[in-house]
């Protein structure tokens, strides 16, 4: 974490702002955080597995020992020995001698337990407005859960705690190799190792440098595999996310040969962030692949993935639909966060006109104009290195603010292969099924007899001439097998006729990039 949230905490105590609410897994490092921003002030400390204290901020010493009986014979009438009412009552009575508050700071972890508390978030809100009246006091909710109480959004500021920044990383594992006599790293592989790590605390990092160790006595580039599992449990227990494995090489996409040299553009850069960044390159944003269905815009994003050697995520918009009031907007914060958090990755939208296709109209939920807002705005501000990869069908269903320069670096129209990429399409899946077979068949007659079709329409086709040779028991898949195949299956510009059609007059309209040569 970085000095800006003890600086914002100093900053807001100063100003007498009633409740900060810091949403943070590291309670330890954040509470060493507000002990230097509250300065002299006493700090009132609760916690549910500890209980009720009371330390001075500046010499850390107890004035009043966690876990201390508050209540014995004198108890007020109406007192529980319940955990969650036990603070509401310790705030009530603090609350009859407002002298007993001055300079206090009120520390509240495990927050999102006590506030599902009715008495616990009235009795807050209470002390919330004596604040606001000018009593010298602020409360510090610490939680690793998001969750606001209607009662108390009025009086309460979210501060969010910064992930250790790339110096405070590199940082952390000098002194890990340095404590544990480990040879110097290459800068190269201190900084790879260091972009690797972001998003993660340093009690994760030390873990994963420790455990790398016992397994070779070393610290290596094979160790970043260790990293990256740790991420892709981060995302499996986020349940917004999901995490998608990286099989797909940008050498299985058959053309689209623009889109492909420009990916490798990019990777270039999200390969060597810090080098590009102090050579004064921007931050890639992403790119939007639209068009015919089936011609390897999804293949794109895995391939994206692997070529950045990163991450790949994606993004369900459906999954971030909550109940409650707040709960659809939290979920994409909250993805977001961890997509950055995890970064570099790629961040892959699908289908992106049925998630903000209509946004604007009547008849579209108001949930849905609020969360391609949010996006909207995170794709025009975001600075990390988080590549979004969307992809849509129908670009008309989707709304012009999307589409304007500054949200994506650039939007590529994929439509029907041409002849040369059928051909490169035959030949990555024959290789990828009979690779011996390959030289015997005859490409050129079935890219003469494919014109129209799809890539997905040619991989099927490809799939049943290999299942037929299967079938009849011959030794050889042959040209004849699928031709066979050929002659089951409709093209898509047969199917889907009228939409193609439509499509690529849109796109030639509209003078996108087109992503084949």
């Amino acid at each position: 974490m970085k000095d800006t949230l003890k600086q914002e905490i100093s900053r807001y105590l100063d100003a007498g702002f009633p409740i900060l609410y810091i949403n943070t897994f590291e309670e330890e490092k954040t509470e060493k955080i507000i002990c230097r921003a509250a300065d002299r002030r006493t700090i009132l400390h609760w916690s549910m597995a500890q209980g009720y204290g009371e330390y001075e901020a500046k010499t850390g010493e107890w004035l009043v020992p966690p876990g201390t009986q508050l209540f014995a014979t004198s108890a007020p009438e109406g007192v529980t020995a319940d955990a969650r009412s036990i603070l509401a009552q310790v705030i009530k009575q603090k609350l009859l001698s407002p002298k007993e508050l001055a300079r206090t700071v009120l520390l509240i972890k495990d927050a999102h337990i006590l506030l599902e508390d009715g008495a616990f978030v009235a009795s807050l809100k209470e002390l919330a407005v004596r604040i606001s009246g000018g009593l010298d006091c602020c409360v510090i909710l610490m939680t690793p859960k998001m969750s606001i109480p209607v009662e108390l959004e009025k009086f309460i500021t979210i501060l969010d705690s910064d992930y250790l920044s790339f110096e405070s990383i590199c940082q952390i594992i000098g002194d890990f190799v340095k404590d544990n006599e480990l040879p110097p790293l290459p800068t190269h592989l201190l900084e790879e190792m260091a972009v690797a790590f972001k998003g993660l605390t340093e009690f994760e990092i030390n873990n994963i440098l420790a455990l790398a160790v016992a397994e070779d006595g070393n610290l290596s580039r094979r160790d970043l595999q260790l990293i990256f599992e740790l991420k892709r449990q981060m995302i499996l227990k986020s349940g917004i996310l999901e995490m998608v494995p990286g099989n797909e090489s940008i050498e299985d996409i058959g053309g689209l040969e623009n889109l492909k040299q420009w990916l490798r553009r990019k990777a270039r850069i999200i390969q060597n962030i810090k080098r590009a960044e102090a050579y004064g390159v921007d931050m890639p944003k992403g790119v939007l692949i639209a068009g015919v269905p089936g011609c390897g815009k999804s293949l794109c994003a895995k391939a994206a993935a692997k070529l950045f050697e990163v991450p790949l995520l994606r993004l369900d918009i459906g999954k971030l639909m909550g109940k409650y009031l707040g709960e659809s907007e939290a979920n994409l914060r909250k993805a977001i966060q961890l997509a950055e958090a995890i970064s570099p990755c790629v961040l892959w939208v699908d289908e992106l006109e049925k998630a903000f296709g209509g946004v604007g109209s009547d008849n579209r939920h108001e949930v849905t104009s609020r969360l391609f807002g949010s996006f909207l705005t995170w794709m025009q501000e975001k600075k990390d290195a988080t590549f979004v990869v969307a992809t849509a069908n129908d670009i008309t269903k989707l709304p012009p603010e999307l589409l304007r320069k500054g949200r994506f670096d650039e939007i590529f129209y994929v439509g029907l292969p041409k002849e040369e990429e059928r051909r490169n399409i035959f030949r990555i899946h024959i290789q990828k099924r009979r690779p011996k077979d390959l030289p015997a068949i005859d490409i050129s007659r079935l890219v003469s007899q494919t014109g129209g079709y799809s890539g997905a329409d040619i991989e099927g086709i490809v799939k049943e001439g290999v299942e037929l040779a299967f079938a009849e028991d011959k030794a050889a898949l042959s040209t004849q097998d699928i031709l066979t195949a050929i002659r089951g299956t409709n093209s898509l510009s047969i199917i889907m006729k009228d939409q193609i059609d439509k499509m690529e007059e849109e796109f030639k309209k509209r003078k996108l990039k087109n992503a084949s040569l």
